[in-house]
């Protein structure tokens, strides 16, 4: 698409049904892209960076510039980088994003999220920040993190109160991982997302990383994920209408259709949407008129498990270090590029059945991968797919031609077989602490790799 498509405007369904179609893909296109999150908190009190500030977050983005990024600017403000298909963005309370270049395979993904996690250990050594890998804020409360100056962030703070409990905590105290994959027809796409939908709780488990709320314990594993499911039910959680019969992408679209929008937004400008639906706009009920660019915003307000755009977002994990980011970006990989893992996965969704997935997704945030659901248990399932993917990445290999990225499961297998997440191990160093969180000792493990696991080298 290009910029005066973009202002084309929109009259009829079948132009978002043309806009999802443009996202296929034939297999030798396919890409793999991450998007990771993480917090920074000053080296002196231990505190979120501010906006501005020293250390600040405009100050670290400046700094980041130097290395040849082009900055993104809001208001004269700099609110992101973009550099070769990377871009770095920040989310409401300052979270740090990383949104990486569509690679093509998980060895140039490892390397990515390296240089960029030592970079901001070496800039943080710097400036005077640590970065902080966590699916939530395990220390601030919410009054003392402070805003970002993007004025979408506006719009959505107004908002998220009248919708759920804990949507500003969603804003700005969660982190996640989320993987971007490709699809090469709408058949493809419907069997890719109901393998992801099914199977989001037991991602939503191995990732847990959240156990700590305001220097306690929380009662979870992933207190991120039980934030999510009470933040918006009309925009996030389990997409059970993905398994029906008439799923596809204009199924979807309804969905879309049906959800209230944020704000529109013209010549720099954001405007209130006044509480209509995206369908309200198409049928004319506001002054502006709908186009693919007011299209494209809406995609991106909504947030489930998981997300169809022109590409597909699985987005079940808490924030982790290099080594579990690159593992997520294998686990999806080998079950969704290889025909014979996909299709073995999606036959698994019928013979454990809906209800028991469903069941196991909401008793992960507490249980991780002890959940069990109508005698189906969490943990069986994850070997079965650790399997899987691994079967898959072998069989991507050997058609490639590369070097197998098989070694990227290992994290993931190693936290299967002990039982214990990164949730598990940071109550269990609680406790060594004497039951009181050592900061020191949580920025160590938060800044370093996977808790117990020896970093790996291509």
């Amino acid at each position: 698409m290009n910029s005066t498509d973009a202002f084309v405007e929109l009259r009829d369904k079948s132009q978002l049904i043309d806009w999802f179609r443009a996202g296929i893909k034939p297999e030798k296109d396919w890409g793999i892209g991450t998007e990771h999150e993480l917090f920074l908190f000053s080296r002196k009190d231990f505190k979120r960076l501010p906006y501005d500030g020293q250390p600040g977050i405009k100050g670290v983005l400046k700094e980041i510039q130097k290395d040849g990024w082009n900055p993104i600017l809001e208001n004269n403000n700099i609110v992101g980088l973009a550099k070769d298909g990377t871009t770095i963005t920040l989310e409401p309370g300052g979270q740090f994003e990383l949104s990486g270049a569509n690679n093509s395979t998980i060895h140039q993904t490892f390397e990515e999220t390296r240089y960029h996690f030592e970079c901001l250990k070496t800039n943080g050594e710097k400036l005077g920040f640590y970065h902080l890998h966590k699916g939530f804020d395990p220390f601030s409360r919410r009054d003392e993190v402070f805003w970002m100056p993007k004025e979408r962030y506006r719009f959505m703070k107004s908002w998220m109160p009248a919708k759920g409990d804990l949507g500003l905590d969603m804003m700005l105290r969660t982190s996640s991982i989320q993987v971007n994959l490709d699809y090469s027809s709408e058949a493809d796409m419907i069997q890719k997302m109901q393998v992801a939908q099914a199977f989001q709780p037991v991602v939503t488990a191995m990732f847990a990383n959240s156990p700590f709320t305001e220097g306690k314990p929380n009662g979870y594993l992933t207190y991120r994920a039980y934030v999510w499911d009470n933040t918006d039910n009309e925009r996030c959680g389990f997409m059970h209408f993905v398994f029906d019969d008439d799923f596809g992408f204009e199924r979807w679209i309804d969905f879309l259709l049906e959800v209230p929008m944020y704000f529109i937004f013209r010549e720099g400008r954001y405007y209130s949407a006044e509480g209509m639906t995206f369908k309200d706009f198409m049928e004319g009920k506001h002054g502006y008129k709908p186009t693919i660019d007011d299209w494209e915003m809406h995609v991106s307000t909504v947030f489930p498990d998981i997300r169809l755009k022109k590409f597909i977002e699985l987005r079940g994990a808490d924030a982790g270090s290099v080594e579990m980011i690159t593992a997520l970006a294998a686990f999806w990989t080998g079950i969704f590029y290889d025909t014979e893992s996909l299709s073995i996965a999606h036959g698994l969704i019928k013979e454990i059945g809906l209800e028991a997935l469903y069941g196991l997704r909401a008793k992960v945030p507490e249980d991780g991968l002890k959940a069990e659901c109508k005698s189906v248990s969490l943990s069986s399932v994850a070997q079965k797919l650790l399997a899987l993917s691994s079967e898959g990445l072998a069989r991507r290999a050997s058609k490639m031609g590369i070097v197998s990225e098989q070694k990227y499961l290992h994290v993931l297998e190693t936290i299967i077989a002990c039982g214990q997440t990164d949730a598990d191990r940071l109550l269990n160093l609680y406790s060594s602490w004497g039951d009181k969180i050592s900061t020191k000792e949580m920025f160590k493990v938060g800044c370093g790799g996977q808790l117990g696991k020896p970093k790996f080298k291509i």
